[in-house]
Formats: structure tokens, sequence, C-alpha cells
């Protein structure tokens, strides 16, 4: 079942691009068991990566989000292609931080303060960085953020991911709205008033509300057209081969060091728990 749209303003000038991101977090959730605040965090992060994704040009490009906070969540990781599809991991998932005064979990104080990285592999020589200081580690405000002041276009960032009491994921979901060059100031005041309006993307994912339905109250008076709609998914590339390459980019010296420990090399996936033994023996005769 597709569960990302993209669409357009009749007139052109507004972009949208919403997902319901539920079965990626979860299944971010089953390989990782993070603690809720993190899988809230991680979850928000991966649900930008998979919109990220989609927008860029080609299905072969790939795009890096990492944050990388001072607070006990250490680094944060999404990596998601030009399909929409991610993977990501936290450097240590199990956080325990009391809530924020309203009661919601406080991803931003998890995260801390430091800097959001957006790193683009257009199949260049050389990948495309764009960096800029967290402004709340909340991360929809960062995305925000790293698109006024890296790329110039005015963006809206929602983002939201309910936890339940057994940590399991109950939604999780968001959406990017752009303003395109030449919005009128009558249409940029009319999407404030609607985005104002709206509800927390956990509540309206809480009410049943799908990506076509967040997208008719942003774009409200807009007549927005549906262009696309996708099946994006949690997807892991790794491999027996991706292990064994990694294992020889060390050098025969390391290789050889490494073998003398302990002939099985055992090598575990960050993004999918995955375990891989490898026999060093073989790498070094090679």
């Amino acid at each position: 079942m597709n569960n990302m749209i993209r669409a357009l303003s009749e007139n052109g000038g507004v972009v949208f691009c919403g997902v319901d991101s539920t079965n990626i977090v979860s299944q971010m959730e089953a390989y990782q068991h993070p603690s809720a605040v993190v899988t809230a965090g991680l979850g928000r992060l991966l649900t930008a990566a998979s919109l990220i994704g989609i927008m860029m040009k080609n299905t072969e490009d790939s795009v890096t989000l990492r944050v990388e906070g001072d607070g006990p969540a250490g680094l944060l990781l999404a990596v998601g292609d030009g399909l929409g599809n991610v993977k990501g991991y936290a450097a240590n998932p199990i956080v325990e931080i009391p809530p924020r005064a309203d009661g919601h979990l406080n991803v931003g104080a998890t995260v801390g303060k430091g800097m959001l990285s957006v790193i683009r592999d257009l199949g260049l020589k050389e990948p495309y960085v764009g960096q800029v200081p967290l402004v709340s580690g909340e991360i929809a405000e960062d995305i925000a953020s790293y698109y006024a002041i890296s790329e110039q276009i005015p963006t809206v960032c929602a983002l939201g991911v309910l936890v339940n009491p057994d940590l399991t994921v109950s939604c999780a979901g968001g959406f990017l709205l752009q303003l395109l060059p030449g919005a009128s100031e009558e249409e940029i005041s009319t999407l404030e008033k609607n985005i104002a309006a709206m509800p927390s993307m956990t509540t309206l994912l809480s009410q049943g509300k799908t990506p076509e339905d967040i997208m008719n109250l942003a774009m409200a008076g807009f007549n927005p057209n549906i262009l696309d709609t996708y099946h994006v998914e949690y997807k892991c590339t790794c491999s027996e081969e991706r292990v064994r390459r990694m294992l020889r980019s060390l050098g025969q010296k390391e290789l050889i060091k490494l073998r003398d420990e302990d002939p099985i090399a055992e090598v575990k996936c960050q993004f999918c728990d995955k375990v891989y033994h490898v026999d060093l023996n073989e790498l070094v005769e090679e």
C-alpha cells in the first residue's frame, strides 16, 4: 500500500510531500529496540530522510542526515535513497530522560546542542554537504532551518512519532511543504494560517488521517494536485559481500592481526542488527 504522496498547488507555487512512516519506524524499533525518546528522535529523522530522498532528482541519488548533538543520544544517522527507502541508527539507543513540562518525550534534550549535516550523494566525485547548527534538536525545526539557510527555500517541516507504553510504535509520519520562487505575500499568509490551525502530526495520524488528508489541511485554498504516490519502507542494504569488502579495506596487515586474535570475525550491522561471521583465513589468502 502506498504511504507517501507528492503534490503541487494548482498555480505551481507550493510543493507538498507527505508520508505515513509508521511501518518504517516500527521496523527500526523491532531491529534496534531503542528507548522511547530515541525511537521518537530517530523516527523523526528517518521520516525526514524519506521525504528528502523522494524529492531528489534521480532514484540512484542518496541523502544522509547526521544529527550530532552533545546530548546523551550521541549521533543520530539516517540514510535515504532516491526511492524514499531509509535506514538509520542511534549511537546510544537507550536514553532515559524526564519528559518535557507538557508531558511529551524530550527529544531536544536527548539530542542536545550541535550540528545537522545533510550529505547528498548525487553520483558526482564529491557529495554535496550542507551543515547548520541545531535550532532545537527536535528535528523538524532543524530540517526547516537547513532549507532556509543552506538552500534558501522557505520550508515547513512537521514530523511526529507516537510511542506506545510497551515501546512499540503507535504511529509516525511527517510532511515537507515548500514555497517555490514567486509565491505572493497573500499565499504565504494563507499557508501560515493553515499550518497554525493544524493539530500536531501525531494527533492527525492517531485520528486516522492519511497523507492526502494532511495535504488538504495544509494546502487548503491551493487546489493541490497529487503528482505521485509511493510505497516507502525501512530497507537495510547490508550483505556478506559488503562486510567482506569492508574487512578487505582494512588492509592485509590489519587483517592478519585480527585473524591472529580470532580467525572468525563477528560483524554486526548497525542498521538492522544482523550478525555476519567471516572466516579471516579466507580473506587473508585471497
